[in-house]
């Protein structure tokens, strides 16, 4: 990808909730909660954060309320949140 968000977003997942693999071993479409990565409630705060600082994202109630699932399914589902809110 040109401006390769997924490979940010990786990083930013290693980096915030300080896990111990390398960015390139998470794949586009691993699950982030459940089976996959694993990764629950209070991590999805620590990416929130990190979407704040990382793109100057914030996420709104609505979307916390009635699209987490969507947003926060992959890599893949994070990185085309963060395109249409560049846009």
């Amino acid at each position: 990808m040109a401006d390769d968000i997924e490979l940010k977003i990786k990083k930013l997942i290693v980096k915030y909730l300080d896990l111990k693999i390398k960015p390139e071993k998470i794949k586009d479409d691993d699950a982030l909660f459940g089976k996959g990565l694993e990764l629950d409630s209070i991590d999805s705060l620590a990416i929130m954060v990190g979407l704040d600082q990382e793109f100057g994202i914030t996420l709104e109630e609505k979307e916390l309320t009635e699209e987490p699932e969507k947003i926060f399914k992959s890599v893949k589902t994070l990185a085309d949140f963060v395109r249409r809110r560049k846009k």
